[in-house]
């Protein structure tokens, strides 16, 4: 059983910055990709960041490439998601999410195994 809890959210102004970092438990950290998700009221789920076993492939949604950024630190077994230049629309719940099957990264949500709980990320204008 692999367990993720995600930490860092609040609330913060336009322009601003957080950094959300997740948890996961489990000796095979470093042979997990993993991926962040949003979901805003009344939306579905979107793919955010991805990052490879390694960490040395990363993908992006558009609407957030050059603002945010995914690393990883598989001796800590923590992922992160570094985030910049935060708009009003990026308010959501964001979850990281463990792929156990996949080296690379991978986008659609259903490729992902294990899911944390979400943390709240408000922006306000």
């Amino acid at each position: 059983q692999v367990q993720l809890v995600e930490s860092g959210g609040g609330l913060v102004q336009a322009g601003g910055s957080l950094r959300l970092s997740c948890a996961v438990s489990g000796r095979t950290f470093s042979s997990y990709a993993m991926g962040w998700f949003r979901q805003a009221p009344g939306k579905e789920r979107e793919f955010v960041a991805a990052i490879s076993r390694s960490g040395t492939s990363t993908s992006y949604a558009d609407s957030v490439k050059g603002r945010f950024t995914t690393s990883r630190d598989n001796a800590k077994n923590l992922v992160y998601l570094q985030m910049n230049g935060l708009k009003t629309e990026d308010t959501a719940v964001y979850y990281c999410a463990a792929d156990l099957r996949r080296s690379q990264v991978t986008t659609p949500r259903s490729d992902y195994d294990y899911w944390g709980q979400g943390t709240q990320v408000t922006v306000s204008s």
